[in-house]
């Protein structure tokens, strides 16, 4: 390969890292080792993957570098050209860190393409990521010895905050917030008008591509989860157009539901569809980030024939969803999606969630008292449209401070 056949990559990939802004930053950049062989960066469409490759080789190398690139593989130069004649290219001429997006498009053999880069230039280092979740799920297995895999989740409340430039607010600990929620809630609230904030990032505030068209933000949204069941799906389970239909009436059933104690063989006939088939549904609808599964108490998903509780992931989803979702519901989805990214999360039968094996917490609105939970230990109150709390009743919008 000749240098005027790759430097349509190298042109592409100084003019992304030169209109790459770098004010803002996940929470993510900080916990990423960038010198692993091969770094796998996964999560939900929209959830910032791209941005956050493209921010560190700026930030790391700088544009026109001549050790670190940034490529993505659905671009149209690799029609004609070979990834890993590239590669072979960039590792001759003295490059260190390949960044590769989108990797899943050079089609089923994406991972063994990776392990090609890993075993046959052992001095370089390979960060990847890719838009559907779903086919870098389904082939992590072949990396497992080689990479190392870090999950970004969509933006945290706090995260939300300080990219509106309405504050830079510090991580807490769920012990911190548990025991010192009311000097900290007081202080947040001395800085900002937190509620309205509030408001706002549960209808649109999740993934950080709201602010390119915020008034056009839901109807994005629901367009990336058709892309998500019409595209991602069928890649990785040999399904059918009538499954992945099915697979879509079943999502707009249980976020029109959620959460419930879901009556699932009632639901696998309304669907017209055998439990193995459902379950196999269920399962890819929360591996793409669109469903939040939780077992009871003692029990793992693992060994489940259904879940307990079935939530939306994030309350961004169930408003593009459910244009009227129920207030009660975007409350527990908001907590259960902001817990579940560091913390074990499952259905308590006598509050709404029983965190860690140890935390009861029962969610309610500004009145919401602690009847349900009286009498256990280690238990508390979460309540909506409150600013600061008492005792054990927290604010519900302080668990968005998480990370």
């Amino acid at each position: 390969m000749t240098a005027e056949e790759i430097e349509p990559l190298f042109r592409t990939s100084n003019r992304l890292i030169r209109e790459t802004d770098c004010s803002f930053h996940r929470y993510l950049a900080k916990e990423i080792d960038w010198n692993e062989p091969l770094v796998c960066i996964m999560g939900a469409r929209g959830a910032g993957k791209t941005t956050l490759m493209l921010q560190h080789v700026k930030e790391a190398f700088g544009e026109g570098s001549d050790k670190a690139i940034y490529m993505s593989l659905d671009n149209l130069w690799f029609a004609d050209n070979n990834p890993l004649g590239a590669v072979e290219y960039l590792y001759s001429h003295g490059f260190t860190h390949v960044f590769l997006d989108e990797v899943h498009h050079v089609g089923k053999q994406w991972s063994l393409l990776l392990k090609n880069f890993v075993d046959h230039f052992p001095s370089m280092h390979f960060a990847y990521s890719g838009s559907s979740m779903l086919k870098l799920e389904k082939g992590k297995g072949d990396l497992s010895r080689r990479q190392s895999i870090y999950r970004l989740k969509g933006l945290s409340f706090r995260e939300y905050l300080e990219f509106e430039g309405a504050g830079n607010f510090e991580v807490l600990e769920l012990g911190q917030i548990l025991k010192e929620h009311i000097p900290i809630a007081s202080r947040i609230c001395s800085d900002i008008k937190i509620l309205p904030y509030f408001d706002k990032y549960r209808v649109s505030g999740f993934y950080p591509f709201y602010k390119r068209s915020p008034s056009h933000y839901l109807d994005q949204l629901l367009e990336t989860v058709h892309k998500v069941l019409d595209v991602d799906y069928p890649s990785i389970d040999d399904v059918s157009q009538e499954t992945i239909r099915k697979a879509k009436r079943m999502l707009m059933i249980l976020a029109a539901s959620c959460p419930q104690t879901p009556n699932m063989s009632a639901l696998y006939r309304e669907l017209g569809t055998e439990r193995a088939q459902g379950l196999k549904m269920l399962s890819a609808l929360e591996r793409a980030g669109l469903l939040a599964l939780l077992p009871p108490k003692g029990e793992s998903l693992k060994n489940l024939s259904k879940p307990e509780k079935i939530y939306c992931d994030n309350t961004n989803l169930m408003h593009a969803l459910v244009p009227n979702a129920n207030t009660g519901t975007l409350r527990e989805t908001f907590f259960c999606n902001q817990l579940r990214k560091d913390h074990a999360v499952v259905f308590s039968g006598e509050g709404d969630f029983f965190v860690d094996g140890k935390w009861t917490f029962e969610v309610g609105g500004r009145g919401k008292r602690f009847g349900q939970i009286a009498d256990i230990p280690d238990s508390f109150v979460v309540s909506d449209d409150l600013e600061t709390g008492f005792g054990n009743k927290i604010p519900l919008w302080l668990f968005g401070f998480l990370y």
